[in-house]
């Protein structure tokens, strides 16, 4: 039996490993995707908003050859942390099933079955894009993910949103040759969005390079048009593609299946102790990263988050 079960192998999952590693606990980390499968599916460009010293795990140095890394960089270094430290590590396996208590759950994936005294579950956010719920949304042309902005040159794009991801593609396509226009629930740019980037993408708007409509929402798509609710009225443009940066959200579907508590209102905050995150219905189940915050995406992130593996850990060895 090992002592623990780690369900994610992303950044929060590594550090929970090197904390085990080094309290000598034994365990296995397991991920349905590939090595931080957030991260490889961020877009090629992406460059963080944290500094390397603020990403690095286990104490470990992570070098950048700029002060704000990239998504490359972030690639190599927590491949490297994983290979250095020999972490045991199984990908492209899902956990489908959850069963036990306290010292002996049962944990079923795809592949095997493994029992460990205690489960870590830090899967993230990145899997499941928030649906915009409209007419045409299942279309091809709609996607929720993006990688480069090369393949939108000379099209017809438009931007659903206006956080840093939105901001992103908007002015990456824009200079790539796209025709770009945005669509923004709120009245303004988001406050949240990146300090160097925020004036570049209101000086585009102002000027023009970049069409925005604030206080708008997407209702409908079609292959070569969408139509968009505006404060003035409904107006109908010319569309080649949708890039619906809505947001993602934690596999909610999961957490309950297993039996983990959320909150009742529209937040689904997950139950748990936040001096020592173990999950309040469930003793022996310990909640890292991202996932801790529900619809609050923006709550937790890799550089506050680190400290939930030696929390967890302490944790664990006290009650030992």
């Amino acid at each position: 039996m090992l002592d623990i079960f780690i369900i994610g192998a992303g950044p929060i999952g590594l550090a929970w490993g090197l904390a085990a590693q080094k309290a000598g606990l034994s365990f296995v980390i397991v991920d349905k995707g590939c090595l931080v499968n957030s991260l490889y599916n961020y877009p090629s460009t992406m460059t963080f908003f944290s500094t390397s010293e603020k990403l690095e795990i286990g104490g470990i140095p992570f070098v950048s050859n700029n002060v704000k890394p990239t998504r490359a960089e972030a690639l190599e270094y927590y491949r490297r942390v994983a290979f250095s430290n020999h972490l045991p590590i199984n990908l492209f396996e899902e956990v489908t099933q959850v069963a036990g208590e306290d010292g002996k759950y049962t944990i079923t994936t795809a592949k095997t079955t493994y029992r460990a005294k205690q489960i870590i579950i830090a899967t993230g956010f990145y899997d499941i894009a928030v649906k915009l719920n409209i007419p045409g949304e299942d279309l091809p042309k709609v996607k929720h993910y993006y990688k480069d902005p090369h393949y939108y040159a000379m099209q017809k794009v438009l931007v659903v949103g206006a956080s840093n991801s939105a901001v992103d593609v908007a002015l990456e396509t824009y200079r790539k040759g796209a025709e770009v226009t945005m669509v923004v629930r709120a009245s303004e740019i988001s406050s949240r969005v990146k300090y160097w980037v925020r004036p570049d993408i209101i000086n585009r708007i102002q000027e023009g390079s970049i069409k925005a409509y604030f206080n708008s929402s997407l209702i409908a798509i079609r292959e070569q048009e969408v139509d968009i609710k505006t404060p003035e009225g409904t107006i109908t443009i010319a569309n080649d593609f949708v890039l619906a940066m809505t947001g993602y959200k934690p596999n909610f579907d999961f957490l309950r299946k297993i039996g983990i508590h959320l909150s009742a209102d529209e937040k689904l905050l997950p139950q748990y102790n936040a001096d020592t995150m173990e999950t309040t219905n469930l003793p022996g189940v310990y909640l890292a990263g991202v996932v801790c915050g529900g619809m609050d995406t923006h709550l937790w992130f890799i550089e506050n988050s680190r400290v939930h593996a030696d929390m967890i850990i302490n944790d664990i060895v006290k009650k030992r």
